[in-house]
């Protein structure tokens, strides 16, 4: 969480995202202070057994499943499942090459 940087329109870097979606493991209450300390607005459904329920954006969360679902999708290739790439240029060079894969006519072909 301390580690990287999102690039706004403007060019600048921002430090911290706005905005935090998780599953239900990251529902500690450890976790959400440190989102609340660093104005991180946070979606993560509470567990069953918690007994304070604060608000929750279901299409924020449905959001996150869209991503979650491309990220199954790419480690279906095994050199990005067991990252044979050890420099980061060359990974997201094999992710750009399993997106277009993955997104193109050809593999619908298949």
């Amino acid at each position: 969480m301390e580690i990287g940087a999102i690039r706004r329109k403007t060019g600048h870097l921002r430090l911290r995202p706005k905005r935090r979606v998780a599953d239900k493991g990251y529902t500690s209450h450890a976790f959400r202070k440190y989102l609340h300390r660093y104005h991180i607005r946070c979606t993560i459904p509470r567990c069953s057994n918690e007994h304070h329920r604060g608000s929750f954006s279901k299409p924020d969360y449905k959001r996150r499943n869209i991503v979650e679902r491309l990220i199954n999708r790419l480690k279906q290739f095994r050199r990005i499942a067991t990252r044979y790439e050890k420099r980061a240029s060359n990974f997201a060079a094999m992710i750009t090459i399993a997106s277009i894969f993955l997104f193109s006519d050809f593999a619908y072909r298949l």
